[in-house]
This record gives C-alpha cells, structure tokens and sequence, in this order.
C-alpha cells in the first residue's frame, strides 16, 4: 500500500509507479482555487474504481472520497479535455515505448452498439440491424488499438454521420494520419469524402467468408454427440479495433452504458484507455 494513502488499498489503485506518470498530466489548481480537500490521487482512484468495479456512484465505499466531489472532478476534467489530453500522451509515450513513432499514420475506425440502463438522459435509439436498444460508440483506433477519438451516440444513429466528425478531429490532431481501414458500413459515397476531403486512402475489409465445418464426434456422458466446429478467422486489420472494444469491456461500467449523458460515457472510455496504457508503460505488481 502506498504511504500516501491511509487506507488498504483496492486492485483498482494507481501503483506509485503509475501515479508518478500521471500526476503531471493533471491540471494544477489555480490560485482561486479552494484548498484541496481530498488528495487527487484519491480522486482518480475513485474514478477507477467506479469504472472497474461497475458500481453507482452514490455507493463509492467510505474510505474514498464523497462521490459528489469525485464526479465533479470528472465533469470538470472532461468539460477541459483533460481526459483527452492524457489519452493523447501517454499513448505517444507507449508507441515510443514500443519503438515506433510517437503518432500513427494509419488508423482504423469502427462503431459497437450497446444496450442502456433506464436511467434519465437522452441519445438512445434503437439499432434495427443489431436489435439493440441503447447507445452506439464509435471508435477510431491506431494498428495497435490505442484510442485516437470516441464518439458516442444513440444506437440509431448510422455510423457515416459520426465517423465524419471523428475523422476531422482526427485529421486535425494528427497531421500524419493517411490511410484508414473500415468495414462495408462505411462504403460508399463516405468512401469519396474521405478521399477528397481529408487526402487519406480508404480501404474496405469485408468479412471473409464463412469456414466449412468439420463434423466432430464424441461422447458426452455415455451418449454419441455430433457437432461441427469452425475455425475462427480474425478479419484483416479489423480484429484490432474489436480488441479495443473488448478491452472496454473489461471495465464493468462500461459492459453497460449507464450515463445519463453520452459525454461522460466519453470521458469514462477515455479513462478505461488511460488506464490499460498505464499498465503498458508500468505495470502493476
């Protein structure tokens, strides 16, 4: 446990290691400011915590700062592009890490739909082809699957009109960005404007087609079974991004979109990604 906390610790606590990186990337308090109450470590670790364990926030345990106070960092942070900014550096720090260069040129993009919790807000839909009702999150991603920008809107909403946006950002962020992988989602007329628009190439991965079978016997509890079995077949640089998402996934307030407004759900995927590059450049004991 670390000196700086009077508490035992939760799995879901910056190391020491961890903190050093992150601190300086925090903004400082300004001289109007009121004193610091709460240590803004203990304020980051409730936020990882809440997004680890998937609980409310109105039932953050004792020991860790009020909630009130914990969201409000939060708000306020994202509100500044705080969340963003740190997203930003430590992913250059973890590219360099990897011995490659510290912005992409390349970048993948695509969308997941997700169910909602009957909470208040707006931005749901319902996906007719993927019948779910909720929010879809758009991502675009690096070759390594490490978060360039996020959007997240209701579940109705075609992926064409989002990834418009993310792509400007994009492309106005990182100058080295040229070439873009989607999927057939993404094809045609959106295609051209990539094209003209942003100068990048465009290239559609298509699922391959479905394996053949193989008829596979065996027994189970002394009766005869049949089944087939298929060999599962990653599709060509679009794997990476549903890595991605299934990195989401791992964080439990996330395996739910539970926000009452879409940009905290943002925010909340910004820091599940500040989280996994943390763990990149120093992992924990």
């Amino acid at each position: 446990m670390s000196q700086a906390m009077n508490r035992k610790a939760y799995p879901s606590d910056l190391s020491d290691a961890q903190w050093e990186l992150l601190a300086p990337l925090l903004p400082q308090p300004g001289p109007e400011d009121r004193p610091l109450e709460h240590s803004r470590r203990e304020i980051i670790n409730a936020i990882f915590y809440v997004l680890r364990t998937g609980c409310a926030w109105r039932q953050l345990p004792h020991d860790l700062p009020p909630w009130q106070t914990v969201y409000w960092y939060l708000r306020r942070w994202q509100k500044d592009g705080t969340w963003m900014r740190l997203t930003a550096t430590l992913r250059q720090q973890v590219r360099q890490q990897m011995g490659r260069e510290a912005d992409p040129s390349a970048a993948i993009i695509d969308s997941q739909s997700i169910k909602s919790s009957p909470v208040r807000g707006k931005d749901r839909g319902y996906d007719a082809y993927k019948k779910i009702r909720g929010r879809k999150r758009h991502l675009v991603v690096d070759t390594q699957g490490f978060l360039l920008a996020v959007k997240v809107t209701a579940a109705n909403i075609t992926d064409r009109l989002p990834a418009a946006f993310l792509l400007q950002t994009v492309a106005c962020e990182l100058p080295r960005v040229r070439h873009l992988w989607a999927d057939h989602g993404y094809a045609g007329p959106f295609e051209d404007w990539v094209r003209q628009q942003l100068g990048w190439s465009m290239q559609i991965v298509a699922s391959p087609a479905r394996p053949k079978g193989t008829l596979v016997f065996h027994w189970v509890d002394g009766f005869p079974v049949h089944e087939w079995v298929t060999t599962f077949l990653p599709v060509a640089r679009r794997w990476v991004v549903e890595r991605s998402f299934g990195w989401l996934i791992r964080f439990r307030r996330l395996a739910r979109d539970y926000e009452g407004l879409a940009c905290i759900s943002e925010a909340l995927i910004h820091l599940a990604f500040v989280r996994l590059l943390l763990s990149r450049l120093a992992p924990s004991p």
